[in-house]
């Protein structure tokens, strides 16, 4: 059945709170609300000033979610983030004192500054949903969401992400600078302040975790799910390809698409959801072998490749 009016009223309401903040960038919103009701995580590449932490903080707010941010850099360590046990000396034991990963939304600022132990500390949380400390493990809020965020440009004191860290990530998506036209409006709207202040709670994470549970009953057809698993097989077949898409990432990009087609209002998958969605799934999950890279290939114009070879289905019943 349909998406029911007040998730739409929802939906529509946590779009327009992000829109007032974060100027001509609704694609990249929509994205990152898909991310949201999937369950995943994002990882944000852009140049610093593009507005990255203030669309994370405008949706934290707008979902009336905990916050919390973590400015990396080499020295901060895995329990700066994970959380540590001290010894409370009245009660004469030690007491587990939560880091900021217990929250809702997690923004963790320049990933590729922490060193690859305290990168390392993030993987239990991103997957297991949980950190564990002195051989007690501790569940995380739900609903729960990592953004990531890193600076594509500056190199210097910076350390590589791990493969099997990018492919924890549902997304990596750019925002990328404004339009002239744009940018004169964000000034505009900049002089009572920031916007992202003034906003109000428009729905409850409760209601995202419904939201979420209702994802798992978008319907995707047999002929639509084949579509999408050709894409993630073709990647690992693709002459250009050290390391293609994992079954991880089979399973994200599904549950993506599923999501984007309920932000769309519907309650089923389209190949075009597909198509859309591909570059921003999986681009970061493929590698490629050096002598491609050499040739100034990336991830993306493989797939572009793969998208324009693959046969897409005309016939998607429901």
């Amino acid at each position: 059945m349909p998406v029911n009016e007040p998730i739409i009223t929802a939906l529509s309401a946590i779009r327009d709170n992000l829109q007032n903040c974060i100027l001509g960038k609704s694609f990249e919103i929509e994205l990152l609300l898909t991310t949201l009701l999937a369950g995943g995580h994002v990882l944000i590449e852009d140049v610093p000033g593009t507005g990255k932490t203030q669309l994370i903080k405008a949706l934290s707010k707008s979902i009336n979610g905990e916050y919390r941010r973590i400015q990396c850099n080499p020295d901060i360590l895995p329990s700066d983030i994970t959380g540590v046990s001290v010894f409370h000396p009245h009660e004469e034991r030690f007491v587990f004192r939560p880091g900021p990963v217990m929250t809702n939304i997690l923004l963790v600022d320049e990933i590729n500054r922490a060193t690859t132990k305290t990168q390392s500390a993030l993987l239990e949380v991103m997957e297991e949903r949980s950190v564990t400390a002195d051989g007690v493990t501790y569940d995380l809020p739900h609903p729960f969401m990592l953004c990531a965020t890193q600076n594509p440009i500056d190199f210097e004191g910076t350390y590589h992400l791990p493969e099997a860290q990018l492919d924890r990530f549902m997304m990596k998506i750019q925002i990328g600078y404004p339009d002239a036209e744009t940018e004169k409006n964000m000034l505009y709207a900049h002089r009572q302040g920031q916007p992202v202040d003034q906003l109000r709670p428009v729905t409850t994470m409760e209601e995202i975790g419904q939201m979420q549970q209702q994802i798992r009953g978008v319907h995707a057809s047999d002929i639509v799910t084949d579509y999408l698993l050709e894409i993630v097989r073709r990647t690992r077949e693709h002459a250009d390809v050290l390391l293609g898409a994992s079954p991880r990432a089979s399973i994200a990009f599904l549950t993506a698409v599923k999501a984007f087609a309920f932000l769309q209002g519907r309650d089923y998958v389209l190949p075009d959801d597909i198509k859309i969605l591909a570059p921003y799934v999986l681009g970061h999950r493929i590698l490629l072998r050096p002598e491609s890279r050499l040739g100034n290939m990336n991830g993306n114009q493989v797939l572009f490749q793969i998208l324009r070879q693959t046969h897409v289905p005309v016939a998607v019943g429901r």
